[in-house]
């Protein structure tokens, strides 16, 4: 019979098995849901199921560098043990090629990676190794110059912070330096015209009802408030920090000298943003106690 998209697609959420899987087990089973889902338990294709609800805050962040184009990509897992682990690394660097190619998380998740999707192939490393794991995001920069910088590396072009810059001008040395840079204050934006409108306007608002608490005019409010805000604009944006290898001279300066221009850059930190439910220890044995 013929297997439609929709069924393929509820095997899919209910198992957490990869298509191609999904698909094969709903024509061998003449597209009964409840036997395919066995199907794929005996062939161990189901297991990523029972994992894909706990929060994979833990992994890695690859860059990839090809020309004027680079790509950082952070891969998830539920644990620090398993970032360590050498068949994960090797997958991650792999996805971090295969982003290369395509340009948001969507199109990687469906992109080819050794006869397998990215996703496919995620989902059969989660049935191997027993823990969830996801490719979170991915970001694409271009330049006349890239340069990338990994800290706390795992391996070469992988740890917890990864960082990309791109440049006109200048040289990859000049660059790194920048990344390490960026890694350390992890800047808001490039430059106040690529700031958030909203966060200047919010830091605004707090800045006046601080400046309002002194019981000063609003004239001399108003001037409290603009020379603050030009140090909240200063301490957020790469090209107006104090660059850390050379604190006499901003960021942009540093790189103005060397006969560069920063154009923009790229920063991902495992699990930045995720909230993880924490439990103390007598609740986990609880947990476990009652299956």
């Amino acid at each position: 019979m013929a297997i439609t998209a929709a069924q393929v697609k509820q095997l899919r959420d209910s198992t957490g098995a990869g298509m191609m899987d999904a698909k094969k087990a709903l024509t061998e089973t003449d597209g009964d849901m409840d036997a395919a889902v066995d199907w794929l338990r005996t062939k161990g294709l189901a297991k990523a199921a029972k994992k894909s609800g706990r929060t994979a805050a833990e992994g890695l962040v690859a860059v990839e560098v090809s020309g004027t184009t680079g790509v950082a990509v952070e891969v998830n897992a539920e644990t620090d043990f398993v970032a360590k682990n050498a068949e994960f690394q090797e997958m991650v660097g792999q996805i971090a090629k295969a982003a290369l190619s395509v340009d948001d998380v969507e199109a990687l998740k469906a992109a080819d990676m050794g006869g397998k999707s990215v996703e496919d192939t995620i989902t059969d490393k989660i049935a191997k190794i027993g823990e969830n794991m996801s490719v979170r995001r991915m970001a694409k920069i271009e330049g006349d110059v890239i340069a990338a910088y990994v800290h706390n590396a795992a391996n070469p072009g992988m740890g917890r912070i990864g960082v990309l810059v791109a440049m006109k001008g200048g040289d990859e040395a000049l660059g790194k330096q920048v990344a390490m840079h960026i890694a350390a204050v992890n800047p808001a934006a490039l430059d106040e015209n690529a700031m958030d409108a909203e966060v200047i306007e919010k830091e605004k608002r707090v800045q006046m009802d601080i400046a309002r608490e002194s019981g000063k005019p609003e004239q001399v409010i108003e001037k409290m408030i603009e020379g603050r805000m030009k140090k909240f604009v200063a301490e957020s944006t790469l090209v107006n920090q104090q660059f850390v290898v050379n604190p006499d001279v901003t960021v942009g300066q540093a790189a103005k000298d060397a006969g560069a221009e920063i154009t923009g850059f790229v920063r991902l930190e495992v699990g930045e943003g995720i909230e993880v439910e924490k439990e103390d220890f007598a609740a986990e044995v609880a947990k476990a106690a009652q299956g």
